[in-house]
């Protein structure tokens, strides 16, 4: 059986995987860090499996740094280097390390591979991922990195099967949820994507700023100091900032103008960057959401899809609303689909691949 551990801040998602990659059993741990902690929290993932036997345990790991650019099983060297990149993504790599260290101590015998967000995005032409830095040993690792490529892999390996055709070549991936980023996926690889150094970067979120300027960045720090920057940046900015709560069906319900604003916020910054995927990719052949938004807002994709009219894009405005699959009319150049993240499965699926090598 393959475990599968997803530590986010405050809480921790777990799913278990027989021989053949059927998902047998999961749950989550919330509001952990408020009385119990992640090593708690892996105690009552592996009391739920009842004493199954575990033969390895997968982790979800956000950043991989330079170093960690594909699935890696968990030795002393890796795991040393998955710390050296937590100051990269310090909401998520210093959980994960914390249940890798608890789910290490209680099953020793079992092997236990690493897969990261940030490996899907290696692919990046450099072009793409350097910033106009100089070579100083002070700029190492300010580059783009590029995040939700667990996401996007297992996206790009569920689409065919939803759509009955083959991936198409020139994909725009929209994984909207809590975090927010867009993928453009040619001929299977990620050619680029909104999120950069940290997760912090490219599309209002809720609880993220996206993008700015960073002249406003290095006000804000010399104003307010860096750690409140930081928090700011990271929890109290986004859709939070603009209308006090992160929370899309909140504010979808909400008749206020601020909430109203908020979503046309993310929608508009959404499509504004889907043109900069869509050019790194020369034209688009598909669409494809996921995540909660991504999945279970229409009202967000209806606005998104309209915003891509330009590109091809000819949605179905009722498939929309039935909640898909499919979500282009007949005819459209672009076809649109929902496609459901099973980033568990995901994880799964790269560790036993890794395992059987």
């Amino acid at each position: 059986m393959i475990l599968v551990l997803n530590a986010g801040s405050s809480s921790l998602k777990f799913a278990a995987f027989d021989g053949a990659l059927s998902r047998v059993a999961g749950g989550q741990a919330a509001g952990l860090g408020e009385g119990r902690s992640h090593a708690e929290a892996v105690a009552e993932a592996l009391a739920a499996l009842g004493g199954a036997p575990v033969s390895a345990v997968a982790h979800r790991i956000v950043h991989g740094g330079l170093a960690l650019t594909e699935t890696a099983e968990i030795d002393a060297a890796t795991r040393a280097l998955i710390e050296e990149a937590a100051p990269l993504a310090p909401l998520h790599n210093p959980p994960a390390l914390a249940a890798l260290d608890a789910a290490a101590a209680a099953l020793p015998g079992a092997r236990h591979v690493a897969v990261f967000d940030t490996a899907f995005h290696a692919t990046n032409p450099e072009v793409a991922r350097r910033y106009a830095l100089p070579e100083r040993p002070e700029m190492v690792g300010l580059r783009r990195y590029g995040f939700h490529g667990i996401s996007y892999s297992g996206l790009v390996r569920a689409l065919p099967a939803l759509s009955g055709a083959p991936l198409p070549r020139r994909l725009l991936a929209c994984h909207l949820g809590a975090g927010a980023s867009l993928c453009a996926i040619l001929e299977g690889r990620s050619a680029a994507t909104t999120m950069g150094y940290s997760p912090l970067d490219g599309l209002t979120m809720a609880g993220r700023a996206g993008a700015l300027d960073p002249e406003a960045v290095l006000t804000l720090a010399e104003r307010v100091g860096v750690p409140a920057a930081r928090a700011l940046l990271n929890g109290g900015a986004g859709l939070r900032g603009l209308a006090g709560t992160g929370d899309m069906r909140a504010l979808l319900a909400d008749p206020s103008p601020e909430a109203a604003f908020a979503v046309e916020h993310f929608c508009y910054w959404a499509v504004r960057h889907a043109g900069s995927m869509i050019a790194a990719m020369g034209g688009l052949d598909a669409v494809a959401f996921t995540g909660g938004i991504g999945e279970r807002a229409a009202p967000v994709r209806a606005r998104i899809m309209e915003g891509l009219g330009w590109a091809g894009l000819a949605p179905d405005e009722a498939a929309n609303e039935a909640g898909g699959p499919r979500l282009h009319a007949a005819g459209s150049p672009v076809s649109a689909w929902i496609v459901p993240a099973e980033e568990e499965a995901e994880i799964a699926r790269s560790a036993a691949a890794l395992l059987a090598r």
